[in-house]
């Protein structure tokens, strides 16, 4: 029996939705609308897990035949997972709960119910597709000047998503070895682990080339993409040629990538993959090509990279020409003004931590200035947003800014740093509270703000009562209760979509994710 609602056909039937199956014949009840925020109801028989499974199967295909270089291979299994149900159901969940899930392109259409998510994947077809202008928003960047971004509609972004799971296993595949930006299972703290293993020993290198690239996905060359890059070259072209939207005036895109596409990243860091090889090979012919005779290393995160060596003359006149003749190909040049060369001695900032060697021989990494004025701006703006406000609401988002700033920074020798910010941020509340209580006594105040826990009395708290009349309290984190642990770097050479390291990647995982429960259960006071 079939029943027509609206423009689709609903066959009445409760089969289990199969990979092949035309979208009309999905039952209505797959498009009934659900209160959870991020997971929305799938057709019937089908979960998160299957979905994922699928793909990844996929995936390491596609990067088996990419480290067998069977090229043609590769083609037909992206045609297969670009054209997946699996994928497509992905795709739009990516888009849809990410933090740009809210930001409407120029059509001004977002996916919130899970009717209109259901809809968009069967709107993911290559016949026809036409991709719209970027949206262009201005946002301010740290340097007080303002960064463009580009928006692409949902339809778009959903197709950047979709072809980046096609993309993402070769990628992986021909990644440089120390690049960590924009990459599975990689982050800063294994960058900066990086660092250490090729900076902190007596022999190592005690010459840093600090580099930085010029807008980056602004200047990347559009040819060097279509020629290089093994993606649908249609799909390539259109969302690089789609142009921008400012004030009302279209623009064309001449070359970069928007910063606001999903696939963007993925195309910056393809751009980028080489740049160590080349570094390494641009050593002089007459000394061995080795890392421990010249020192050369290439630490990379996104745009922002620095190359180790043991002379100033060999990153200079040698490695500093190749690089800037490598990105040169690829229509990007360095930027005069964060590009440098300096002994460790002087030390240097890198993803928001300090290193530099000391004259015991010691490589100690601390968090930047830079960083710590920022964590100052958050929590002064916090208790200024907060001044009529109950504790309890201020204590949280507190809570949430110095917890986040120090896991980020627990990696480091910071355990200095973290009494200073409890030191200074005691203070900072103490004059809340008595802007807040001008006509009460410090008496009064600490025995309604304050409470014992352990030997320390000082526990700025917020009391609340619930309709039983039993009192629950919650206590501000104490930075110096965070402890230093020495992060586990991730092996170099580590493949998310080969199966030789499936074991590796799961017993990380756990590893991680049972240090981190009994991380928060310390600092949390839990049993």
């Amino acid at each position: 029996m079939l029943t027509f609602i609206g423009c689709f056909v609903a066959r009445e039937s409760e089969e289990p939705f199969q990979e092949g199956m035309h979208m009309k014949t999905i039952p209505w009840n797959v498009y009934a609308p659900t209160r959870r925020k991020e997971h929305w109801k799938l057709p019937d028989g089908l979960d998160w897990s299957t979905v994922l499974l699928k793909v990844k199967r996929l995936q390491m295909r596609i990067a088996k035949a990419a480290r067998l270089k069977k090229y043609r291979l590769v083609q037909s299994l992206q045609w297969l997972l670009a054209h997946s149900f699996y994928a497509k159901l992905l795709a739009v969940r990516r888009v849809t709960s990410n933090k740009g899930k809210n930001t409407p392109g120029v059509d001004g259409v977002v996916w919130k119910t899970s009717r209109q998510k259901i809809m968009a994947v069967s709107q993911l077809y290559r016949h026809g597709y036409k991709s719209l202008p970027l949206r262009r928003v201005y946002i301010p960047k740290k340097s007080g000047t303002l960064r463009p971004l580009g928006i692409p509609i949902m339809r778009d972004r959903a197709m950047q998503a979709l072809h980046a799971l096609t993309l993402a296993p070769i990628a992986e595949t021909y990644a440089d070895p120390n690049s960590y930006g924009f990459r599975p299972s990689r982050s800063c703290a294994d960058a900066i682990r990086q660092c250490f293993n090729c900076l902190s020993g007596k022999h190592d290198a005690q010459w840093i080339l600090e580099a930085d690239i010029a807008s980056c996905f602004d200047n990347i060359n559009h040819q060097w993409l279509l020629n290089n890059i093994p993606v649908d070259k249609k799909m390539l072209t259109l969302w690089l040629k789609s142009g921008f939207l400012d004030k009302g005036e279209l623009f064309p895109t001449l070359r970069g990538t928007p910063q606001g596409g999903i696939i963007s990243p993925l195309l910056m860091n393809m751009t980028l993959d080489g740049l160590e090889q080349t570094a390494k090979k641009s050593v002089p012919w007459n000394m061995p090509r080795s890392n421990a005779r010249t020192g050369v290393h290439v630490i990379r995160y996104a745009d922002d990279f620095v190359i180790t060596g043991k002379t100033k003359e060999l990153l200079e006149l040698r490695v500093k020409p190749a690089i800037t003749s490598f990105l040169e190909e690829r229509g990007l040049t360095l930027s005069e003004e964060k590009t440098r060369i300096i002994r460790i001695d002087e030390g240097f900032d890198f993803l928001g931590q300090h290193l530099r060697k000391y004259r015991n021989g010691k490589l100690i990494i601390t968090p930047t200035r830079k960083s710590v004025h920022g964590l100052m701006d958050a929590l002064r703006n916090i208790l200024n947003d907060h001044q009529g406000d109950d504790a309890g609401s201020m204590i949280r988002r507190l809570n949430q800014t110095v917890l986040g700033w120090c896991n980020y920074h627990r990696h480091a020798c910071s355990s200095r740093i973290f009494r200073w910010v409890d030191s200074w941020l005691f203070w900072e509340i103490k004059r809340w509270l008595h802007r807040r209580h001008p006509n009460k006594g410090r008496r009064w105040i600490m025995k309604k703000y304050y409470r014992r826990i352990k030997n320390c009395r000082w526990n700025f708290h917020a009391v609340k009562t619930d309709s039983n009349g039993m009192r629950s309290y919650r206590d501000l984190i104490k930075a110096c209760r965070i402890r230093i642990l020495r992060h586990v770097k991730i092996r170099a050479e580590a493949n998310p979509f080969d199966p030789d390291y499936s074991d590796y990647f799961a017993n990380r995982k756990s590893l991680n994710r049972n240090c981190q429960n009994n991380r928060f259960a310390e600092e949390l006071g839990l049993p």
